[in-house]
């Protein structure tokens, strides 16, 4: 089932979007702390975003903006500011779509699900694992941190995803050449040490200090 995250600070407007969205097959999340929309995203993982641009503290464009520097997850702007220049911001800072308020819910649906199509018909994913303030994301296998994208080597990343998806406990060193013989990548004891140091030591250089 994907999920629709709903950046929208008109109470009425959001559930009615949410309720359409159910109706058809969709879970729904609505920010209610415009405060803490990039924490929403991380913990809620969503398959789409709508966003409206006019919101408390940050606008739409500053959220867009952050978001895209963790993921490619599809964003559809839902906005009654319809003129063409913010029509044009919303797709240079990422968006996927702009939809003008007001709406009809039935459009709004075929849009989501016309994009929901678009994307995910072709693999792409929008998979985030966040640990202690740093996002792995398993679609471009990128790590960031602190607004700093960490660039990982294959192993770098097969490593700490196997980590990530453990995090709060204890994983063997049998498990990790496992997953890394699993992926054609076959390594004895020793290289796995190397592979291990050299990864907390890049890890620290962004100050990610005893992050495995």
């Amino acid at each position: 089932m994907h999920k629709i995250m709903i950046v929208e600070d008109d109470a009425i407007i959001s559930a009615s979007i949410a309720s359409r969205l159910s109706n058809w097959g969709c879970e729904t999340f609505c920010v209610t702390d415009f405060s803490r929309v990039i924490n929403d995203f991380v913990e809620q993982n969503p398959s789409l975003i709508l966003l409206d641009i006019s919101l408390p503290f940050f606008n739409g464009y500053h959220w867009c903006t952050e978001i895209r520097k963790l993921s490619k997850v599809p964003i559809i702007f839902i906005s009654s500011a319809s003129d063409n220049f913010n029509i044009i911001m919303a797709m240079n800072m990422g968006g996927d779509d702009f939809i003008t308020k007001p709406f009809d819910l039935d459009v709004l649906v075929a849009k989501v699900w016309a994009i929901l199509r678009r994307t995910y018909d072709f693999g792409a994913s929008s998979g985030l694992i966040e640990h202690g303030g740093a996002i792995l994301n398993t679609g471009n296998a990128t790590l960031t941190y602190n607004d700093k994208t960490i660039d990982l080597t294959k192993n770098d990343y097969r490593i700490l995803l196997t980590l990530m998806e453990n995090k709060g406990r204890v994983v063997s060193r049998d498990t990790l050449m496992t997953k890394l013989w699993e992926t054609d990548c076959y390594v004895d004891e020793n290289t796995l040490t190397v592979n291990v140091t050299r990864l907390r030591k890049k890890l620290e250089s962004y100050g990610l200090k005893d992050f495995l």
